[in-house]
């Protein structure tokens, strides 16, 4: 298969990111309620709290935008090997990342903060692949 032979390592970032972020978003619009009572206490002593539904709603769109863009890209590199739109999608993943980042910083989960590096290190891979 063409796919996997020609951009084995960016279909494969790729899948994961889309997998990452499609999952994200469907728990977050499949329970809205409970996700934002939820980093409501989480960011309880941050700046945020006051905007919690307001960034969550923000990070729900840009992650199916990413997602969308990243499905696209993944066709486009099957039909044309082209990579822009993937390279878009990438990018708007590290973006919701480091928005995430910022917010578990502020709401001091360092620990939280950690385990985003590694989501972060795979979209910067992609993003190095995609645009070389």
């Amino acid at each position: 298969m063409k796919l996997f032979s020609n951009y084995p390592t960016e279909v494969l970032i790729l899948l994961f990111l889309i997998i990452t972020f499609v999952l994200s978003g469907f728990e977050k619009i499949s329970d809205w309620k409970g996700n934002v009572n939820f980093i409501k206490n989480h960011f309880q002593n941050s700046p945020f709290k006051n905007n919690v539904p307001f960034l969550l709603a923000i990070l729900l769109i840009i992650e199916i935008v990413a997602s969308i863009l990243m499905t696209i890209g993944v066709y486009q590199i099957y039909t044309s090997e082209s990579k822009e739109i993937a390279l878009i999608g990438t990018e708007l993943s590290g973006v919701s990342l480091i928005f995430m980042l910022i917010g578990q910083r502020l709401a001091k989960d360092y620990a939280g903060a950690m385990s985003l590096a590694v989501y972060f290190i795979i979209t910067l891979l992609g993003v190095y692949l995609l645009n070389s």
